[in-house]
Protein backbone atom coordinates (compact mmCIF):
# COMPACT_ATOMS: atom_id res chain seq x y z
CA UNK A 1 0.00 0.00 0.00
CA UNK A 2 1.06 3.71 -0.50
CA UNK A 3 2.10 5.30 2.28
CA UNK A 4 0.48 8.73 2.82
CA UNK A 5 3.09 11.53 3.13
CA UNK A 6 3.45 15.14 3.96
CA UNK A 7 6.37 16.24 2.52
CA UNK A 8 5.89 16.69 -1.22
CA UNK A 9 8.01 18.64 -3.07
CA UNK A 10 7.51 21.32 -6.04
CA UNK A 11 8.81 19.26 -9.04
CA UNK A 12 7.57 15.55 -7.64
CA UNK A 13 4.10 17.19 -8.27
CA UNK A 14 4.87 18.50 -10.99
CA UNK A 15 5.98 15.23 -12.85
CA UNK A 16 3.30 13.27 -11.57
CA UNK A 17 0.83 16.42 -12.51
CA UNK A 18 2.66 15.70 -16.44
CA UNK A 19 2.46 11.86 -16.52
CA UNK A 20 1.16 11.31 -19.96
CA UNK A 21 -2.63 11.13 -18.99
CA UNK A 22 -3.50 7.62 -19.43
CA UNK A 23 -0.54 6.18 -17.14
CA UNK A 24 -1.69 9.26 -14.49
CA UNK A 25 -5.49 7.96 -14.57
CA UNK A 26 -4.10 4.56 -14.11
CA UNK A 27 -1.46 5.01 -11.32
CA UNK A 28 -4.39 7.70 -9.64
CA UNK A 29 -7.01 4.42 -10.04
CA UNK A 30 -4.37 2.32 -8.43
CA UNK A 31 -3.93 4.51 -5.74
CA UNK A 32 -7.64 5.03 -5.23
CA UNK A 33 -8.25 1.42 -5.11
CA UNK A 34 -5.79 1.08 -1.89
CA UNK A 35 -7.78 3.24 0.39
CA UNK A 36 -11.60 3.28 -1.20
CA UNK A 37 -14.26 1.34 -2.11
CA UNK A 38 -13.97 2.05 -5.84
CA UNK A 39 -17.55 1.05 -6.63
CA UNK A 40 -18.58 3.72 -4.07
CA UNK A 41 -19.77 7.71 -4.84
CA UNK A 42 -20.35 9.97 -1.79
CA UNK A 43 -23.39 12.21 -2.82
CA UNK A 44 -23.93 15.76 -1.13
CA UNK A 45 -26.47 18.16 -0.80
CA UNK A 46 -25.34 21.70 -0.60
CA UNK A 47 -27.85 23.97 0.85
CA UNK A 48 -27.12 28.38 1.08
CA UNK A 49 -28.41 28.60 4.38
CA UNK A 50 -27.54 32.30 3.96
CA UNK A 51 -27.57 34.17 0.56
CA UNK A 52 -25.88 36.80 -0.71
CA UNK A 53 -24.65 40.02 0.16
CA UNK A 54 -20.94 39.10 1.36
CA UNK A 55 -18.61 41.82 1.73
CA UNK A 56 -15.70 40.16 0.23
CA UNK A 57 -14.24 41.11 -3.27
CA UNK A 58 -13.69 37.14 -4.73
CA UNK A 59 -13.37 37.84 -7.62
CA UNK A 60 -15.34 34.39 -9.39
CA UNK A 61 -18.20 34.92 -6.69
CA UNK A 62 -22.21 35.66 -7.22
CA UNK A 63 -22.65 36.44 -3.74
CA UNK A 64 -20.31 39.63 -3.45
CA UNK A 65 -22.20 42.60 -2.38
CA UNK A 66 -19.26 44.38 -4.76
CA UNK A 67 -20.96 42.87 -7.92
CA UNK A 68 -24.03 43.51 -9.88
CA UNK A 69 -24.81 39.66 -10.55
CA UNK A 70 -28.68 37.82 -10.09
CA UNK A 71 -28.03 36.60 -6.72
CA UNK A 72 -29.91 39.28 -4.18
CA UNK A 73 -29.53 39.07 -0.11
CA UNK A 74 -31.71 36.71 1.79
CA UNK A 75 -32.43 36.40 5.36
CA UNK A 76 -30.56 33.11 6.93
CA UNK A 77 -33.20 30.44 6.66
CA UNK A 78 -35.58 28.72 9.16
CA UNK A 79 -34.23 25.72 10.41
CA UNK A 80 -37.11 23.95 9.67
CA UNK A 81 -36.60 24.56 6.33
CA UNK A 82 -33.28 23.67 5.84
CA UNK A 83 -33.92 20.13 8.17
CA UNK A 84 -37.14 19.73 5.54
CA UNK A 85 -34.48 20.15 2.66
CA UNK A 86 -32.09 17.41 4.33
CA UNK A 87 -34.77 14.96 4.88
CA UNK A 88 -35.64 14.94 1.32
CA UNK A 89 -31.80 14.46 0.30
CA UNK A 90 -31.77 11.55 2.47
CA UNK A 91 -34.64 9.94 1.62
CA UNK A 92 -32.99 10.22 -2.62
CA UNK A 93 -29.63 8.14 -0.96
CA UNK A 94 -27.64 11.79 -0.13
CA UNK A 95 -25.51 11.00 3.22
CA UNK A 96 -23.92 14.44 3.50
CA UNK A 97 -25.51 17.96 4.04
CA UNK A 98 -23.16 20.76 3.21
CA UNK A 99 -24.45 24.20 4.55
CA UNK A 100 -23.11 27.20 3.58
CA UNK A 101 -23.85 30.96 4.59
CA UNK A 102 -22.04 33.96 2.47
CA UNK A 103 -20.28 35.75 5.20
CA UNK A 104 -16.62 37.10 5.52
CA UNK A 105 -16.59 35.27 9.00
CA UNK A 106 -18.86 33.89 11.87
CA UNK A 107 -19.80 36.40 14.66
CA UNK A 108 -21.26 35.38 18.23
CA UNK A 109 -24.68 36.11 17.63
CA UNK A 110 -27.77 34.76 17.47
CA UNK A 111 -27.48 33.84 14.01
CA UNK A 112 -24.55 31.47 14.80
CA UNK A 113 -26.70 29.99 17.67
CA UNK A 114 -29.43 28.95 15.27
CA UNK A 115 -26.81 27.54 13.08
CA UNK A 116 -25.49 25.01 15.77
CA UNK A 117 -29.21 24.09 16.31
CA UNK A 118 -29.25 23.07 12.82
CA UNK A 119 -26.56 21.76 13.00
CA UNK A 120 -27.79 19.46 15.79
CA UNK A 121 -30.56 18.51 14.26
CA UNK A 122 -29.10 17.44 10.76
CA UNK A 123 -26.94 15.14 12.54
CA UNK A 124 -29.61 13.77 14.38
CA UNK A 125 -31.01 12.41 11.16
CA UNK A 126 -28.03 10.05 11.06
CA UNK A 127 -25.93 12.37 8.21
CA UNK A 128 -22.78 13.92 7.95
CA UNK A 129 -22.35 17.89 8.71
CA UNK A 130 -20.67 20.20 7.39
CA UNK A 131 -20.70 23.96 7.04
CA UNK A 132 -18.77 26.47 5.63
CA UNK A 133 -19.49 30.04 7.21
CA UNK A 134 -15.86 31.87 6.60
CA UNK A 135 -13.37 32.38 8.96
CA UNK A 136 -13.33 30.92 12.56
CA UNK A 137 -11.70 31.16 15.71
CA UNK A 138 -10.63 28.22 17.87
CA UNK A 139 -13.70 29.09 20.32
CA UNK A 140 -16.40 28.82 17.70
CA UNK A 141 -15.35 25.72 16.16
CA UNK A 142 -15.43 24.19 19.41
CA UNK A 143 -19.35 25.00 19.13
CA UNK A 144 -19.46 23.56 16.26
CA UNK A 145 -17.44 20.46 17.11
CA UNK A 146 -19.84 20.35 20.37
CA UNK A 147 -23.33 20.66 18.11
CA UNK A 148 -21.72 17.46 16.14
CA UNK A 149 -20.47 19.03 13.27
CA UNK A 150 -18.32 16.65 11.32
CA UNK A 151 -16.72 18.79 8.68
CA UNK A 152 -15.96 22.66 8.01
CA UNK A 153 -15.11 23.60 4.35
CA UNK A 154 -12.82 26.19 3.73
CA UNK A 155 -10.69 26.14 0.63
CA UNK A 156 -7.86 27.70 -0.39
CA UNK A 157 -9.15 28.51 -3.85
CA UNK A 158 -5.41 28.72 -5.17
CA UNK A 159 -1.60 28.81 -5.15
CA UNK A 160 -0.69 31.38 -2.36
CA UNK A 161 1.20 33.25 -4.62
CA UNK A 162 -2.24 33.73 -7.16
CA UNK A 163 -4.49 34.37 -4.03
CA UNK A 164 -4.07 38.19 -4.15
CA UNK A 165 -5.16 38.32 -7.39
CA UNK A 166 -8.49 36.55 -7.09
CA UNK A 167 -9.01 37.97 -3.52
CA UNK A 168 -7.63 40.85 -1.29
CA UNK A 169 -10.37 41.16 1.22
CA UNK A 170 -8.36 37.99 3.33
CA UNK A 171 -5.07 36.38 3.22
CA UNK A 172 -3.77 33.47 2.65
CA UNK A 173 -2.40 33.07 5.78
CA UNK A 174 -6.69 33.76 7.41
CA UNK A 175 -7.63 30.53 5.38
CA UNK A 176 -5.01 28.48 6.92
CA UNK A 177 -5.36 29.84 10.42
CA UNK A 178 -9.05 29.28 9.85
CA UNK A 179 -8.30 25.31 9.16
CA UNK A 180 -5.76 25.16 11.93
CA UNK A 181 -8.52 26.54 14.64
CA UNK A 182 -10.38 23.56 12.75
CA UNK A 183 -7.32 20.83 13.75
CA UNK A 184 -8.15 21.80 17.42
CA UNK A 185 -11.05 20.21 17.58
CA UNK A 186 -12.29 16.43 16.18
CA UNK A 187 -14.31 18.01 13.32
CA UNK A 188 -12.95 17.10 10.07
CA UNK A 189 -11.59 19.37 7.59
CA UNK A 190 -12.89 20.28 3.86
CA UNK A 191 -10.10 21.95 1.63
CA UNK A 192 -9.55 22.55 -2.18
CA UNK A 193 -9.59 24.82 -4.53
CA UNK A 194 -10.94 26.24 -7.97
CA UNK A 195 -9.98 25.55 -11.18
CA UNK A 196 -10.45 28.45 -14.27
CA UNK A 197 -9.36 31.42 -12.65
CA UNK A 198 -6.67 32.14 -14.80
CA UNK A 199 -4.35 30.54 -13.39
CA UNK A 200 -1.49 29.00 -14.07
CA UNK A 201 0.28 24.78 -13.57
CA UNK A 202 2.74 26.50 -11.43
CA UNK A 203 -0.47 27.87 -9.33
CA UNK A 204 -2.26 24.25 -9.44
CA UNK A 205 0.79 22.07 -8.53
CA UNK A 206 1.27 25.32 -5.60
CA UNK A 207 -1.87 24.79 -4.34
CA UNK A 208 -2.01 20.80 -3.91
CA UNK A 209 1.41 21.24 -2.41
CA UNK A 210 0.31 22.92 0.69
CA UNK A 211 -2.84 21.08 0.74
CA UNK A 212 -0.45 17.58 0.91
CA UNK A 213 1.69 19.10 3.07
CA UNK A 214 -1.02 19.61 5.80
CA UNK A 215 -0.59 17.02 8.48
CA UNK A 216 -2.92 15.76 8.35
CA UNK A 217 -3.98 15.80 5.18
CA UNK A 218 -7.71 17.45 4.51
CA UNK A 219 -9.77 14.55 5.22
CA UNK A 220 -11.80 15.93 1.85
CA UNK A 221 -10.49 17.70 -0.98
CA UNK A 222 -12.93 19.52 -3.51
CA UNK A 223 -12.20 20.44 -7.02
CA UNK A 224 -14.31 22.84 -8.21
CA UNK A 225 -14.44 23.93 -11.73
CA UNK A 226 -15.49 27.93 -12.00
CA UNK A 227 -18.62 28.83 -13.19
CA UNK A 228 -18.43 31.90 -15.27
CA UNK A 229 -21.15 34.70 -13.48
CA UNK A 230 -22.17 37.57 -15.59
CA UNK A 231 -21.05 40.74 -13.57
CA UNK A 232 -18.45 39.43 -11.71
CA UNK A 233 -14.61 39.98 -12.86
CA UNK A 234 -14.33 36.78 -13.78
CA UNK A 235 -17.43 36.47 -16.30
CA UNK A 236 -14.81 35.62 -19.90
CA UNK A 237 -12.94 33.34 -18.33
CA UNK A 238 -12.72 30.77 -20.88
CA UNK A 239 -14.43 26.77 -20.18
CA UNK A 240 -11.40 24.45 -18.24
CA UNK A 241 -10.82 21.84 -20.42
CA UNK A 242 -11.78 18.32 -19.27
CA UNK A 243 -8.08 17.18 -19.24
CA UNK A 244 -6.97 19.42 -16.71
CA UNK A 245 -9.89 18.74 -14.63
CA UNK A 246 -9.12 15.22 -14.91
CA UNK A 247 -5.33 15.46 -14.19
CA UNK A 248 -5.92 17.71 -11.39
CA UNK A 249 -8.19 14.79 -9.62
CA UNK A 250 -5.52 12.18 -10.48
CA UNK A 251 -3.25 14.38 -8.65
CA UNK A 252 -4.96 15.10 -5.87
CA UNK A 253 -5.87 11.24 -5.56
CA UNK A 254 -1.74 10.31 -5.75
CA UNK A 255 -0.45 13.27 -3.71
CA UNK A 256 -3.68 12.75 -0.63
CA UNK A 257 -4.74 8.68 -1.42
CA UNK A 258 -7.03 8.49 2.09
CA UNK A 259 -9.05 11.99 1.27
CA UNK A 260 -12.21 11.92 -0.14
CA UNK A 261 -11.83 14.00 -3.78
CA UNK A 262 -14.78 15.91 -4.98
CA UNK A 263 -16.13 16.50 -8.07
CA UNK A 264 -17.77 20.10 -7.13
CA UNK A 265 -18.96 23.07 -8.55
CA UNK A 266 -19.22 23.07 -12.10
CA UNK A 267 -19.69 19.40 -13.07
CA UNK A 268 -23.21 19.53 -14.46
CA UNK A 269 -21.16 21.11 -17.65
CA UNK A 270 -19.51 17.75 -17.93
CA UNK A 271 -21.28 15.19 -19.44
CA UNK A 272 -21.35 11.18 -18.65
CA UNK A 273 -18.39 9.71 -20.41
CA UNK A 274 -16.20 13.04 -18.89
CA UNK A 275 -17.44 12.01 -15.59
CA UNK A 276 -16.58 9.06 -15.67
CA UNK A 277 -13.11 9.75 -16.27
CA UNK A 278 -13.57 11.63 -13.09
CA UNK A 279 -14.41 9.03 -11.19
CA UNK A 280 -11.56 6.44 -12.88
CA UNK A 281 -8.92 8.85 -11.73
CA UNK A 282 -10.12 9.01 -8.37
CA UNK A 283 -12.83 11.08 -7.56
CA UNK A 284 -15.25 9.29 -5.10
CA UNK A 285 -17.69 12.37 -4.51
CA UNK A 286 -20.14 14.59 -6.17
CA UNK A 287 -22.80 17.17 -4.61
CA UNK A 288 -26.56 16.51 -5.99
CA UNK A 289 -29.48 18.40 -5.77
CA UNK A 290 -33.40 18.99 -5.88
CA UNK A 291 -33.45 22.21 -7.61
CA UNK A 292 -30.94 21.71 -10.51
CA UNK A 293 -28.59 24.39 -8.51
CA UNK A 294 -25.30 23.76 -6.32
CA UNK A 295 -25.52 27.22 -4.11
CA UNK A 296 -27.24 29.76 -6.14
CA UNK A 297 -28.81 29.66 -9.40
CA UNK A 298 -25.79 31.08 -10.98
CA UNK A 299 -24.17 27.59 -10.53
CA UNK A 300 -25.90 24.56 -12.16
CA UNK A 301 -26.17 21.15 -10.79
CA UNK A 302 -27.20 17.83 -11.83
CA UNK A 303 -30.61 16.72 -10.08
CA UNK A 304 -30.99 13.51 -8.21
CA UNK A 305 -32.77 11.85 -10.77
CA UNK A 306 -30.49 12.28 -13.04
CA UNK A 307 -27.16 11.62 -11.01
CA UNK A 308 -29.00 8.24 -9.80
CA UNK A 309 -29.37 7.10 -13.74
CA UNK A 310 -25.36 8.26 -14.09
CA UNK A 311 -24.61 5.91 -11.51
CA UNK A 312 -26.47 3.10 -12.35
CA UNK A 313 -25.28 2.94 -15.80
CA UNK A 314 -21.70 2.92 -14.36
CA UNK A 315 -22.27 0.59 -11.68
CA UNK A 316 -21.81 2.97 -8.82
CA UNK A 317 -23.53 3.04 -5.47
CA UNK A 318 -24.30 5.75 -3.10
CA UNK A 319 -22.04 5.47 -0.04
CA UNK A 320 -23.22 5.84 3.12
CA UNK A 321 -22.75 8.17 5.86
CA UNK A 322 -18.71 7.75 7.57
CA UNK A 323 -18.40 7.07 11.37
CA UNK A 324 -15.39 9.42 12.64
CA UNK A 325 -13.19 6.15 13.62
CA UNK A 326 -13.13 4.58 10.33
CA UNK A 327 -10.74 6.58 8.92
CA UNK A 328 -7.86 4.18 6.82
CA UNK A 329 -5.14 4.11 8.31
CA UNK A 330 -1.82 4.00 6.13
CA UNK A 331 0.61 1.16 7.42
CA UNK A 332 3.43 3.91 6.42
CA UNK A 333 3.52 7.39 6.94
CA UNK A 334 6.72 9.70 5.34
CA UNK A 335 7.85 13.12 6.47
Amino acid sequence: MVGIRYDWQDLEIRAIYNTPLLELIYQAASVHRQYHDPTKIQVCKLISIKTGGCPEDCSYCAQSSRYKTEVKPEALLEKETVVNIAQKAKETGVSRICMGAAWREVRDNSQFEEVLEMVKDVTAMGLEVCCTLGMLTANQARKLAEAGLYAYNHNLDTSQEYYSTIITTRTYSDRLNTIENVRQTNITVCSGGILGLGETVDDRVGMLQTLANLHPHPESVPINILSQVPGTPLENQPDVPIWDIVRMIATARILMPASDVRLSAGRARLSQVEQAFCFMAGANSIFSSDDNKMLTVTTPCPDYDSDREMLNLLGLGMRSPSQRQEKVASPAVVG
